[in-house]
């Protein structure tokens, strides 16, 4: 088929119509093939595998929780997430890591903003191997190890790849706060060293529940740590879905004390922002 002509152009792109790639978004999100058994089809409302060295977003309503999972076992995915309508709040890792006096993420770990309210909850996860000390690669930092760091070369820094994604939703580089990373761990040792934990192997899978209306902002790169002198790392699967009963499970569960603070701060301002 050639595409030297427009009506040869218009064939070949009406012949990709439905065809399915390695990563890809799925539209409409419920039509995605092999969604995980447990996750109600109906109520996806986003699915897509991210490729390595790529990012993703998504605006994801109060009530949807996301899953992520890396079924090869070398994933390594960056996180941002800035409230709807006020994109100013947004995740602060810092207190995400002293709030609930816990430095390693996991299940029941809450991730909070700088204003006390929780924006979400890890209300699952199989992996362990999470980092939320170190953040996201710079392009400096990887043009020194990869001979190369902007968004559109062969080793793209997370800092870069998260700036292109903030940028869709209106922000821009001053909206990249340090980020949080999912399957690939550290440690800090007794004497103040990081330890690289790296993956924890093939299949695991990490599940949040949102508390707010989130922009949830994603890249895929490698860790700042991981030691591999080339750039190297594998898919994530990324599933959302609405399941709006969840939030009333863990408002009935048993928190820490931090945690339902953060919680209850967050309803507090949106019944305060509800029209009466």
């Amino acid at each position: 088929m050639t595409t030297a002509t427009t009506a040869g152009a218009r064939a070949h792109a009406r012949s990709q119509h439905r065809r399915l790639v390695t990563a890809m978004r799925h539209v409409p999100a419920t039509a995605a093939p092999a969604l995980p058994a447990d996750v109600p089809a109906d109520a996806v409302t986003w699915a897509e595998t991210v490729a390595f060295g790529r990012y993703t977003t998504m605006a994801l309503a109060r009530g949807t929780r996301l899953r992520l999972a890396d079924p090869d076992g070398d994933a390594c995915v960056s996180l941002l997430l800035h409230r709807v309508g006020a994109p100013h709040e947004r995740l602060n890792v810092a207190d995400t890591v002293k709030v609930p006096w816990q430095a390693y993420l996991g299940e029941g770990h809450p991730l909070l903003s700088d204003a006390g309210r929780l924006l979400a909850t890890i209300v699952a996860d199989t992996s362990g191997h999470h980092d939320a000390l170190t953040g996201t690669t710079t392009p400096a930092g990887n043009a020194e190890r990869y001979g190369a760091g902007a968004a559109h070369s062969a080793s793209p820094a997370g800092r870069e790849l998260l700036t292109l994604g903030v940028l869709k939703h209106g922000m821009g580089p001053r909206d990249v706060p340090p980020s949080i990373s999912f399957f690939q761990g550290v440690r800090v040792e007794p004497d103040g060293t990081t330890r690289f934990l790296g993956s924890a192997g093939a299949g695991t899978a990490v599940d949040l529940l949102l508390q707010t209306d989130l922009i949830v902002t994603l890249a895929n790169t490698a860790h700042p740590l991981d030691p591999r002198p080339e750039f190297t790392g594998a898919p994530v699967e990324v599933v959302a879905w609405s399941d709006p009963a969840d939030l009333a499970a863990l408002a009935a569960g048993s928190l820490g004390p931090e945690h339902r603070r953060a919680l209850e701060n967050t309803e507090h301002d949106l019944t305060a922002r509800s029209p009466r």
